[in-house]
């Protein structure tokens, strides 16, 4: 299998290059431009059912677009998996591989494993919000915005932490 594979290495890494991309940044727009407006608007008027209605809709809307930078993470992990087998790199040989990897098992993975259960693996909050399930739905976006915060400080730091690793190779 590996000699199948190991000429197309190149085109794997593209691959690769490619799902961090849209992992990373598919996201980035509608959350800066839309998500935290529609929440800050809610927050300073928590009476107000439009804002609050807005604010419902789109996060509900980022749920939707979720869905490519869901399906690029495996991706990600797919080819990344392929490269480490097929160019022959040895963690143990570069702490740069190292880093990369803890980020990748320490932060991505778990970090994407909430955001799934959150977008994915729940009721949707769109079926909430339609069969009137006020409270719940209140509680679903609460923890959506409350993960979208903490995860924040993670998307900002360590995806470019890890990009940086990849292509420097620090020594």
């Amino acid at each position: 299998m590996q000699e199948l594979l190991a000429p197309w290495y190149a085109q794997i890494k593209f691959l690769h290059v490619v799902f961090v991309g849209i992992w990373a940044f598919s996201t980035a727009v509608a959350y800066q431009n839309y998500v935290i407006p529609a929440f800050r608007r809610a927050l300073a008027n928590p009476e107000d059912a439009a804002a609050i209605d807005h604010r419902n809709r789109m996060i509900e809307a980022f749920d939707r677009g979720v869905i490519l930078e869901h399906v690029a993470f495996p991706g990600i992990l797919v080819t990344g998996l392929l490269m480490l087998w097929l160019g022959g790199w040895s963690p143990s040989e570069s702490w740069w591989l190292m880093a990369k990897l803890g980020l990748v098992v320490l932060v991505f993975i778990p970090m994407e494993a909430v955001d799934y259960r959150i977008s994915h693996f729940s009721k949707p909050k769109r079926q909430m919000r339609l069969d009137g399930e006020t409270e719940r739905l209140e509680a679903a976006v609460t923890f959506h915005w409350k993960f979208l915060r903490v995860s924040t400080f993670f998307v900002v730091t360590a995806i470019p932490a890890a990009i940086y690793l990849a292509v420097v190779k620090p020594v």
